[in-house]
């Protein structure tokens, strides 16, 4: 079985805000820096994507990839890829949970493969990079009130 990256930060508004931006994909190119364009290809009965189509840029890796999500009541989403030029499998989620504070812990988990061979410790750092970047990304966008 693959490893995982992890990384949590803490949001200062209610699960239900962060969740909100989290799955508002049509404005994902507006805060997470490396997605150009996303557009929702298929949705469930509440209205939320179960398919969404991705083009990214993050330098050196350009993608345009399809990810299938699923979401586990109003505090978690987790998603897996359905198609992609550069990766071979890749599957993360969003966890949410109440914070001490009044905010909102956030907790994104990230495995990665691609299909050009990669060290693991380059690879988990990459994944570190990215976690890191849309954690900083949704506390900014959530924070901001946008």
């Amino acid at each position: 079985m693959a490893e995982h990256t992890s990384s949590s930060i803490t949001i200062e508004a209610a699960p239900a805000d962060v969740m909100a931006v989290i799955a508002d994909f049509g404005r994902y190119p507006d805060w997470t820096g490396e997605v150009k364009e996303a557009e929702v290809l298929a949705t469930d009965a509440r209205g939320r994507a179960e398919q969404v189509r991705l083009v990214m840029d993050a330098g050196a890796i350009k993608d345009d990839q399809t990810l299938a999500y699923t979401w586990t009541g109003d505090h978690e989403v987790s998603w897996t890829l359905v198609k992609s030029q550069m990766l071979r499998s890749l599957d993360g989620s969003y966890l949410l949970k109440p914070a001490a504070s009044g905010g909102t812990e956030v907790t994104y988990r990230l495995t990665v493969d691609v299909k050009i061979p990669m060290l693991g410790m380059i690879k988990r750092k990459a994944e570190k990079v990215i976690i890191d970047r849309a954690l900083a990304g949704l506390k900014k966008r959530v924070e901001s009130g946008e």
